[in-house]
């Protein structure tokens, strides 16, 4: 058997896989915290750049000591229990389909703007087809196609940023005081950075894709893929915020919410930049499509591996893809878009919440790791009040997402309960199949005794059918006659058993009926042929000898029909029965 044979991603590629879901935010993520937070928006990206700092510690030290895939479920599985990592799993995966749905929905929108012809919901399925056969062609093909995304992406970006930069410098800053000068329309300072902060928690979402991943990268480039997601975010997304203040006022902001990155370009740079800007964005966007399958890949391998989840899964191709994960992947992205019809509103609770959560969960696992694997050797550490703070920073972004929209919250549950249940069952199958056998062997005793007992009457009531004789009485008839007679009991009788009578008083002989009897008994060998002769003279009184001696009725005895010379009616004979 060939070998399978995995190529490992060095520094870019594995950065650009992970780093275009997190540097897709910059598309959005500005708006959305201006919408919150308004001129202090850019602040805001600066605390979610510090939570994302402390963070960078927390993954390298996980990580570092347990260098396999699957993030947050990896680490809650060797500190914790199989359930607690089961459910981190879930939300991992729920924010991956969101996140693979959001993005290539989003994308399409973008496209749209371009290309105004084309069906968003057909584009978006296609975008997903397309995404899933290059991941099953194999990681190193996709990190490929990652990384031109991702250069261009930030290629783009920079572009942006110092077109706007050149664009203060020739234009002032009289926007910038204009906006700085407005009322907070969220009420306190506090309370517009706490919305934002919450807001813009969602610009490092991606973050945590890297460590789903790491056994597919080379030797000491997972913590590089942590400082260059952080460098990448830090920098553009509260510079990009800042700039939007500088140049745009936010009054204007909301108008251009979807596209409001695109609305920066034609300001700052004419139409040309404009349109880059929107076709970096269906790339970038379709990349970090290409991202959640990669990061669900590596997760869902292990979760098999660890038997939560059916071998089916296992399978590779030779490229060591595992393409029945990454097409049931695409299966249940496709579903979820058709289900929800394409409402991004909707896909967003789930995608801001299960994020949130994992991001929460792996924080709690660090702090497992340092309580009940200490010995357990890893390359750096992170400080236990770090820990603590960044998940308190989490859990108030939690809460801070609820206070923002409630909705979406209900949205995420509804997804959720469903997942956990499938997962619950999975994770209980053992004791399930036990409860199914114990509930089957409850109702099948009974069941079974009635069975035995039906199955022995009805055993015997068939026995008894086929056990009852019949009676031909007969002249000496010839051979035809005979045959019509076979035929009738074989047609028209349960029973096989036949006695053929003759009664004779004249000492003739039966030589040529014995012969015809041995030659039906060969023609029909279903049925027991027994002949007897008696003497006498047939009558009513023989027929009622003969009944109770063998214990047959007289119904079950049969005559030709008699001729004129019979010397009794039929009436007479008891029942016997005419059958010819």
């Amino acid at each position: 058997m060939k070998e399978i044979v995995h190529k490992k991603l060095n520094e870019l590629q594995a950065t650009a896989i992970c780093g275009n879901d997190i540097s897709s935010s910059c598309l959005y993520v500005s708006a959305l915290t201006i919408m919150y937070a308004g001129q202090y928006a850019w602040i805001s990206l600066l605390l979610v750049a510090v939570v994302l700092f402390l963070f960078r510690k927390i993954y390298g030290e996980v990580v570092g000591a347990l260098p396999l895939n699957g993030g947050a479920y990896n680490v809650l599985l060797n500190t914790s229990s199989k359930r607690l990592a089961s459910v981190a799993a879930t939300l991992t995966v729920l924010s991956y389909m969101a996140t693979a749905v959001i993005s290539a929905s989003e994308g399409m929108h973008y496209l749209h703007n371009i290309a105004p012809g084309i069906n968003i919901t057909i584009a978006t399925v296609i975008i997903l087809l397309l995404f899933t056969g290059l991941a099953i062609i194999g990681i190193g093909e996709s990190a490929i196609v990652a990384v031109v995304i991702f250069i261009t992406h930030l290629t783009t970006l920079t572009l942006l940023v110092v077109a706007s930069v050149w664009f203060i410098f020739m234009n002032g800053l009289d926007v910038f005081h204009l906006n700085w000068s407005l009322p907070i329309t969220s009420g306190t300072i506090v309370n517009a950075l706490f919305l934002g902060f919450s807001a813009a928690m969602l610009g490092i979402s991606g973050f945590e894709s890297s460590a789903n991943f790491v056994e597919e990268q080379e030797i000491g480039v997972f913590p590089k893929t942590l400082r260059n997601m952080w460098a990448i975010v830090s920098f553009f997304n509260p510079v990009i915020a800042l700039l939007l203040i500088c140049i745009i006022p936010l009054a204007q902001v909301g108008e251009h919410q979807e596209s409001l990155l695109a609305f920066l370009g034609e300001t700052t740079g004419g139409s040309w930049l404009a349109y880059l800007i929107s076709i970096d964005a269906v790339l970038v966007l379709c990349g970090a499509v290409l991202t959640s399958f990669v990061g669900v890949s590596g997760l869902l391998n292990r979760m098999t591996l660890d038997r939560i989840l059916p071998n089916y899964f296992l399978k590779q191709n030779s490229r060591g893809s595992n393409y029945r994960i990454i097409i049931t992947f695409l299966i249940l992205c496709v579903s979820v878009l058709f289900v929800t019809k394409g409402d991004i509103i909707a896909l967003a609770g789930v995608y801001t919440f299960s994020f949130l959560a994992v991001m929460g969960l792996f924080g709690i696992g660090n702090l497992l790791l340092k309580f009940k694997r200490k010995k357990l050797p890893r390359p750096e550490k992170a400080r236990g009040i770090a820990v603590v703070v960044a998940v308190s920073l989490i859990v108030a972004a939690f809460v801070g997402n609820i206070q923002l929209n409630v909705d979406s919250f209900y949205t995420f549950i509804k997804y959720l309960v469903p997942s956990l249940l499938f997962i619950a069952i999975m994770l209980n199958r053992s004791f399930l199949i036990h409860v199914l056998i114990s509930a089957l062997e409850y109702f099948y005793k009974p069941l079974r005794k009635m069975v035995i007992f039906s199955n022995r009457y009805l055993l015997k009531m068939n026995l008894k059918i086929n056990m009852q004789e019949l009676v031909f009485f007969t002249k000496g008839d010839d051979v035809a006659i005979l045959n019509k007679v076979m035929q009738y009991v074989q047609n028209n009788e349960s029973t096989k058993k036949l006695k053929i009578v003759n009664v004779k008083n004249d000492g003739t002989s039966n030589d040529s009926l014995i012969v015809d009897l041995k030659v039906l008994d060969r023609a029909y060998p279903e049925i027991d042929i027994e002949f007897i002769e008696l003497e006498g003279e047939f009558g009513p009184k023989i027929i009622d000898e003969l009944s109770e001696k063998w214990n047959i009725p007289k119904n079950f005895m049969f005559i030709g029909s008699p001729g004129d010379r019979f010397s009794y009616r039929v009436s007479e004979l008891g029942g016997v029965r005419l059958i010819m």
